[in-house]
């Protein structure tokens, strides 16, 4: 008996028989929002996209995107205080994904496995200097090389990276990682002379046809106060004592340091003291510690590893071996005063680390150039008062980090760039923040984050060894997965799946959906089983 032809037929009750979408006051629209860990990078990284390679092992595709708007994963991953994790969704579920780990993992993996950027092929016959191989000088340089622009870094010193050098321990970034990273500048093909201190900036233009100017030159001078002291007081600045950590020999200070500063280069000073045989290294600080600059987790390093913490404390005199330490107390507004009390402690070096300032003597001869409280005022695209002269990083008014350094370098080469060209920079439109509220927790289980390990402690003040190590790759894959991609689709096919009218067509492979508005009759599920806020519904029109 020869088989009847199967075939499928839509009867009265199929949803395909019964165009639905008649009934819709509603309809669902997919979303692109702005995730919250992109919004708070300093350095402008499109964070999400590279979690979204890196979870799926696209390791080099992620470091790819990540180098789109940074250079130097590797060393960020090491340095930055990723403001990202404050603001990552996932922090309200369980922990924060460590974003700042798995950075750090794709730019170490780069660094192993030999992965290259290519220099544009086609020059725009344009020439800038640059002045200063800090974060925001070598991001600015990258940067304009990659838009065809032909570079010049002028570093003043030896070697060059600038605080990232001569301002950070070894022990929180080993130095063949950053010359890995640092290396990459000039193998795109950007010239990179140091050892040459600019002392006019009009003159450096002049001379060497430049079209366009950015001024990078850091925050590298140590500031002083006045402290009474006797002959054989040893005072040194926390700047230079860092420093001089790159020179030939290490410095002597003493078997008792006191470091006078409540910020981040204090907590790296007093650390730093401790590694070089100081067996009692105090910071001493005006404030309490809820008020103190440094970040939290330095503080806490420095209390593991020994340095001790005297809050409301200030140096009166210095004479030879002996401090006179005056208490103070908080007013209503939080200002420190003075109380009376006095106590004295032992110190052989005292280290000064009060902030930092930058050198502006090659800005003398700059007309409308404006400079207030030490910092040269620029406009919206980091352009100074004078035409073809750009700054960024520490030497204008901004957050004294090496990521905001990071992204001035590049906001700095676009405008640059729009101005060699005669036109104008305009970033692209925002989308709408992400929020927690439209995430659907019920997807994401509990998923606490990896911790990275630490050298052991016994070992931290005998070496300067790297003390925060990195994920290895099972780790970093686990972290990377953690992300919610919030606010923005990552075909995890839920619409599909529970739409009852079959009304949602996938589209294929990184093309995300289609709804079919004939059948959807605007019930509002795949909104509601979304799970990371991708969809909304609208008001039909």
């Amino acid at each position: 008996m020869k088989e009847k032809p199967f075939a499928i037929t839509l009867d009265v009750g199929s949803s395909l028989a019964n165009r639905t979408g008649a009934w819709r006051t509603e309809r669902p629209e997919y979303v692109h929002r702005l995730p919250p860990c992109n919004q708070a990078c300093p350095a402008g990284e499109n964070i999400q996209q590279w979690l979204f390679h890196a979870e799926s092992g696209g390791y080099e595709s992620a470091w790819r995107q990540l180098m789109r708007d940074n250079p130097l994963p590797a060393v960020m991953g090491r340095i930055c205080y990723h403001p990202c994790e404050t603001a990552c969704n996932r922090v309200q579920v369980d922990n924060a994904v460590g974003i700042n780990a798995v950075e750090r993992f794709l730019g170490d993996e780069a660094i192993k496995r030999g992965w290259t950027v290519e220099a544009p092929s086609v020059s725009s016959g344009k020439r800038v200097l640059v002045v200063g191989s800090g974060p925001a000088g070598l991001s600015a340089a990258y940067h304009l090389r990659l838009l065809g622009h032909e570079v010049t870094i002028r570093e003043a010193q030896e070697r060059p990276g600038g605080m990232m050098r001569y301002g950070i321990p070894r022990y929180r970034l080993p130095r063949e990682v950053l010359d890995a990273e640092i290396d990459r500048v000039p193998a795109l093909g950007v010239t990179l002379e140091t050892g040459t201190r600019v002392d006019d900036v009009l003159a450096a233009q002049r001379d060497g046809g430049f079209d366009a100017v950015f001024l990078a030159v850091g925050a590298g001078i140590g500031r002083r106060t006045y402290i009474p002291a006797g002959d054989s007081a040893r005072i040194l600045d926390a700047v230079a004592l860092l420093g001089s950590m790159e020179g030939e020999g290490p410095p002597l200070l003493g078997r008792t340091v006191a470091v006078y500063g409540g910020g981040n280069t204090a907590m790296d000073a007093a650390r730093t003291a401790r590694r070089l045989g100081a067996t009692d290294a105090v910071v001493v600080y005006r404030r309490t510690r809820d008020r103190m600059p440094a970040h939290d987790e330095e503080i806490e390093e420095a209390l593991e590893e020994g340095v001790r913490m005297k809050w409301l404390s200030t140096i009166k005199h210095a004479d030879g071996g002996r401090l006179t330490i005056e208490r103070m107390r908080l007013d209503e507004t939080g200002f420190p005063q003075p109380t009376g009390e006095f106590e004295k402690l032992d110190a052989d070096t005292v280290v000064l680390a009060l902030g930092q300032d930058s050198d502006l003597s090659l800005l003398q001869e700059v007309p409308d150039l404006a400079v207030d409280h030490g910092m040269v005022e620029v406009a919206e695209g980091l352009m100074t008062g004078h035409q073809g002269i750009f700054a960024g990083g520490d030497m204008v008014p901004a957050e004294r980090t090496a990521t905001v350094a990071v992204g001035h370098g590049k906001k700095a080469a676009r405008h640059i760039d729009a101005y060699l060209r005669g036109t104008g920079y305009e970033p692209g439109a925002k989308h709408a923040p992400a929020g927690f509220e439209g995430i659907n927790t019920w997807y994401y289980s509990d998923a606490p984050a990896s911790v990275r390990p630490r050298l052991e402690l016994a070992r931290r003040v005998s070496t300067f060894d790297e003390v925060v190590q990195g994920l290895d790759e099972s780790t970093a894959l686990f972290e990377a997965r953690r992300c919610m991609s919030c606010g923005n689709c990552f075909e995890c096919d839920n619409c599909y799946g529970v739409c009852p009218d079959n009304a949602i067509t996938k589209l294929g492979p990184g093309k995300g959906f289609a709804i079919d508005l004939d059948y959807c009759k605007g019930c509002g599920l795949c909104v509601a089983e979304c799970p990371c806020g991708a969809m909304e519904m609208v008001p039909e029109e």
